[in-house]
């Protein structure tokens, strides 16, 4: 039975805009990677961790076009229920990466608090866009 009265279509409608904005920081903070990725590198990593070289800004750029890529992808296709709850899942051995790196191997200083706060931010978002979505 497909979805064709005006209800149907404003869910649908809010669950890309949802989408969309799970994108945004795949794009701002990859295209923050890519730009400029020694600033990235002095200020997310602890002094012993960084390199400041052309071979660490090459994987901080590598690292940042997968994110503007990945974002571009999230922005332009249609999710279904199933994508936003699947994305929710993937997205939690973030968080311990997020934990491993900064408290018990710490190699990230309290600026990968941005990473956390992301991360948060498209999980809240996925849970409501799978709450939505058709």
């Amino acid at each position: 039975m497909a979805c064709t009265d005006r209800r149907c279509y404003g869910s649908a409608m809010r669950a890309l805009y949802i989408q969309r904005l799970i994108a945004v920081p795949y794009l701002t903070l990859g295209l923050w990677c890519l730009l400029t990725p020694h600033m990235v590198e002095r200020l997310t990593l602890n002094p012993p961790y960084q390199h400041i070289s052309p071979t660490s800004a090459l994987l901080i750029g590598c690292f940042g076009a997968q994110a503007v890529l990945g974002g571009l992808f999230i922005w332009f296709s249609r999710w279904t229920r199933t994508t936003f709850g699947v994305y929710a899942i993937a997205l939690l051995p973030f968080f311990a990466f997020n934990y491993w790196f900064l408290f018990k191997v710490p190699m990230f200083n309290r600026w990968m608090m941005l990473d956390f706060g992301a991360n948060v931010m498209m999980l809240a978002l996925s849970l409501w866009g799978w709450r939505r979505a058709q």
